[in-house]
């Protein structure tokens, strides 16, 4: 029985510590500064594996903002 109800997918985005709010734009956003072609490459790829990903965790991620 289907109950209409979406499972949110965690991208690796989601648990990285450069992945931040930013305040000015009101979403979050990406810290690091990608190119011309690893955008497009980041974009256009379901699998693309970001070179800069680092594991965050609630407490890095928190300690950063402080």
């Amino acid at each position: 029985m289907m109950t209409g109800k979406k499972k949110k997918t965690v991208t690796s985005c989601d648990i990285c510590i450069y992945y931040s709010y930013d305040d000015e734009y009101d979403c979050y956003t990406c810290e690091i500064d990608l190119d011309e072609d690893e955008m497009w490459r980041f974009m256009s790829d379901h699998d693309y594996a970001c070179p800069y990903f680092r594991m965050g965790n609630e407490y890095t991620i928190v300690h950063k903002q402080i």
